[in-house]
């Protein structure tokens, strides 16, 4: 078979049903993984964790209706002529979203004492590898489309600032109507952060491009790296519930060198994304194995906001590396039922495993 066609193949055992974080669909999905990574050479164990699912469950959502609260009584300081009210309310309640939701995601997916969960990491080694690839496993549907929720915190966000603006206008004299203009501002607070807050999670996606796709493209780079080549595989739990089983993994881990695979589809560039340090020797083999097959290569910092593992390794000091491959169109299929296999071949998956067989010649 070609290696899009051991690619689809990959990817029809894989997304049979959702995969929900320690769910019996996502462990047969693992129990298979596991089978292929033993057959390709590797010795394979399973290391269970522990975690809070409060933050992937209810952060946004919480967050989306405190953004709420906070544009309402500012409104009620602004039209009152309180402008000095409204930008303590705006600067208080963002502080407390910025550091809240900070510690959420870095430590309190691990520490909080409840909402407690269990799951499990897959961990595949051959050799003594320097570099690790890696994809999560498991799989959740939105309410809210993540490309609404995504334009929906934009907007919160670029309100929020105009906000704050407008009222140290306001307070310092420099806009005398500027009360009148709270009823607008306010509008579009509350009508941008309400989707945030609608951001409820549930098990109604396959997860075939998310992310089915960068579980295939890790086993298809497994399988095809000479076995003379050391290399880390790491398939992940709970990366929807707050990155959990990644942030969990690399607790107890120095720091290395880490290959991410999330959202790989047919159609669309190639994107090599990445966060906090960048990191230049993965990017630049990465980039080098691309141009050899004539891929166009996207290079760019994650976006704020977008959570993948990668962001737990780069937080644990980490050189990491996100590979995707997609459009709008595949992006609007994400989390929702429509995540099947149907609409994937497996070429963008064979290419993307072949540069990263590429570039891991080069790195180990």
């Amino acid at each position: 078979m070609t290696a899009a066609e051991n690619a689809l193949a990959h990817l029809r055992a894989i997304s049979v049903s959702h995969r929900a974080a320690g769910s019996h669909p996502e462990a047969e999905a693992r129990h298979y993984c596991a089978k292929m990574l033993n057959e390709f050479g590797f010795s394979v164990s399973e290391e269970p964790f522990e975690y809070s699912a409060f933050p992937g469950l209810y952060a946004t959502p919480l967050a989306g209706a405190l953004a709420v609260v906070a544009f309402l009584l500012a409104h009620r300081a602004g039209v009152r002529d309180a402008p000095d009210e409204a930008l303590i309310i705006l600067l208080g309640f963002g502080l407390a979203l910025g550091l809240g939701g900070r510690w959420l995601a870095r430590q309190g997916v691990l520490s909080l004492p409840f909402s407690r969960a269990r799951s499990v990491n897959l961990v595949a080694v051959r050799g003594d590898p320097d570099v690790w690839v890696m994809a999560h496993l498991d799989s959740k549907s939105q309410v809210v489309p993540i490309g609404l929720r995504a334009a929906a915190i934009t907007v919160v966000v670029l309100t929020w600032i105009g906000a704050i603006v407008m009222g140290a206008a306001q307070w310092a004299g420099w806009a005398e109507k500027a009360a009148g203009l709270w009823p607008w501002i306010t509008g579009a607070g509350v009508v941008s952060a309400i989707p945030v807050a609608l951001t409820f999670l549930g098990k109604r996606s396959k997860g075939a491009l998310d992310n089915a796709s960068g579980v295939t493209t890790t086993l298809l780079t497994a399988s095809l790296l000479p076995h003379d080549k050391a290399l880390g595989v790491i398939i992940t739990s709970a990366e929807e519930l707050g990155l959990a089983g990644a942030r969990a993994w690399v607790s107890q881990r120095a720091p290395g060198s880490v290959i991410n695979f999330d959202g790989i589809d047919d159609a669309g560039d190639l994107r090599f994304m990445w966060t906090q340090r960048k990191p230049e020797r993965l990017l630049n083999v990465l980039s080098g194995a691309a141009a050899g097959y004539g891929a166009v290569v996207r290079i760019s910092r994650l976006l704020p906001g977008i959570l993948v593992d990668a962001v737990a390794f780069a937080d644990a000091g980490w050189e990491s590396v996100t590979v995707s491959k997609t459009t709008l169109r595949g992006v609007a299929r994400i989390h929702t039922r429509r995540d099947t296999v149907d609409h994937l071949r497996g070429e963008g998956i064979a290419t993307a495993a072949l540069i990263a067989v590429s570039a891991l010649k080069r790195l180990t």
